[in-house]
């Protein structure tokens, strides 16, 4: 007779998303000890989710999608869980975890197919609330918690990454011990609004040399878009845009000092990892830093104080770009001096 809970989380999305939902995996750990959590996501988030320590297992739905309906059900119905809680809503999903016989399917109560598939349906509005995103996430827990909102500062013990591979030799050549190693994230696949090229190129004009060892991160495409700007003027600055995996960049991110990103999956890798992350983000509801901040032990941000309502009909956002980056620079200063 199985005499453990069994949970699993669901979150189907993006790995700052992902990164934001693992403090549910450390709540309910706390609460039982010995349930086992499955993580069910896209295959491309499975290396941040295998970091963490309070994942049982990692489902990957890319594979399971491609399953016929038959042998989803059968697939789920062998997990024997004792709750699915769809923390990203998928009208598939929901409908896979009714067929296969989930005791409890927790969901919210503003998606109507919730109100078909779902028998635990939680009261959550995410784009009129004011509480951030990882808040919201564990409000969904609310069936084995008695706290209903979970302070940001707790949720920063939570993340449990204490599973990650070491930097390995080909990339250990890029930090260099004496100096404070920076990554600057850039670009963001168009997934936030953006700080400018020009800011991160003034902002690397204003690093001293023999202080500072510079990594620029990012996708090869990225890379493209920036590499005139950003590195063929400073022969300093090491480029590694292109040449990491998803584990590379969370082995190298845990590595270094600080990240300088807006809102993207690195900047809240850092900030899980209790590195200095500096986020930079626009004044703009949903998108601003109470909805999406790093959440960790050591993060800063930066937003303009204003309303923004022009830079909502554009990606090109003036408010972001108005910030200065010796205001980046002042952040660094007073935590390396």
């Amino acid at each position: 007779m199985k005499n453990r809970k069994v949970f699993i989380i669901s979150r189907i999305d993006a790995i700052g998303d992902v990164t934001l939902t693992l403090p549910m995996a450390g709540l309910l750990k706390q609460k039982h000890p010995d349930c086992c959590i499955y993580f069910l996501g896209q295959n491309y988030t499975k290396p941040i989710v295998d970091c963490c320590k309070n994942v049982d297992v990692f489902l990957d739905w890319t594979e399971i999608k491609q399953l016929t309906q038959k042998k989803q059900i059968s697939f789920f119905k062998k997990l024997s869980a004792d709750e699915i809680i769809h923390v990203f809503p998928s009208k598939e999903i929901a409908k896979l975890g009714k067929s296969a016989k989930i005791p409890v399917r927790t969901g919210t109560r503003n998606r109507f197919y919730h109100w078909i598939y779902c028998n635990n349906l939680v009261k959550l509005s995410r784009k009129k609330s004011n509480l951030h995103e990882a808040q919201l996430n564990t409000i969904l827990l609310h069936t084995v918690q008695n706290q209903i909102v979970t302070p940001l500062e707790e949720i920063s013990s939570l993340y449990g990454l204490e599973q990650i591979n070491p930097l390995g030799e080909r990339l250990q050549k890029y930090i260099v011990q004496g100096k404070i190693n920076l990554i600057l994230h850039p670009k963001s696949k168009g997934s936030a609004r953006e700080w400018g090229l020009e800011n991160y190129a003034n902002l690397i004009k204003l690093l001293p040399q023999e202080k500072y060892n510079i990594l620029l991160t990012g996708t090869e495409n990225e890379g493209s878009l920036y590499r005139e700007i950003l590195v063929f003027p400073y022969p300093f600055v090491h480029d590694l845009s292109g040449k990491l995996s998803l584990e590379d960049l969370i082995s190298l991110i845990n590595s270094a000092d600080a990240l300088v990103a807006c809102s993207t999956g690195p900047l809240h890798i850092a900030a899980a990892l209790n590195k200095l992350a500096v986020g930079i983000y626009p004044p703009i509801r949903p998108m601003h830093p109470a909805r999406w901040s790093p959440v960790g032990k050591n993060t800063r941000v930066l937003v303009a104080e204003k309303e923004c309502n022009q830079c909502r009909k554009t990606a090109d956002c003036q408010c972001i770009r108005s910030i200065k980056p010796t205001e980046v620079l002042q952040i660094l200063t007073e935590n390396f001096g």
